[in-house]
């Protein structure tokens, strides 16, 4: 899934009951190939969540920072609940997270150790 408009400012308070509803799991990207057909330029991810979860695919305007090539087995973080969304004629199961650099370009977030495929942000 592509992110929506990156917001500018920081976000009014919540409450932990509204963070708990935005389910945010590990995964490992099993499958990463160009998405050449996309407004912007992105990657196309096919990530294992494990157990119940299992594989979704993600569209990620990460082309700056990676190449298809060198993602396999990255563990990232993404959020799964969110209702599947078409991106011109791919289907985003999952948002896949990332924060931008000092130009605004997606760098992905994930473990700094490995973990088990599924486990949920706390």
């Amino acid at each position: 899934m592509n992110a929506p408009s990156v917001p500018t400012g920081q976000a009014g308070p919540i409450g932990f009951d509204d963070f708990m509803k935005v389910d945010i799991r590990v995964g490992t990207i099993v499958e990463a190939s160009p998405y050449p057909e996309a407004r912007k330029p992105a990657i196309k991810l096919v990530i294992d969540f494990g157990g119940t979860i299992g594989l979704k695919k993600s569209s990620a305007q990460i082309t700056r920072h990676y190449r298809p090539g060198d993602l396999a087995g990255k563990q990232v973080l993404a959020v799964v609940n969110f209702p599947p969304r078409q991106i011109g004629k791919f289907m985003s199961e999952v948002l896949t997270l990332g924060v931008p650099d000092a130009d605004g370009e997606v760098v992905l977030i994930g473990p700094s150790l490995t973990v088990p495929d599924g486990g949920r942000l706390f």
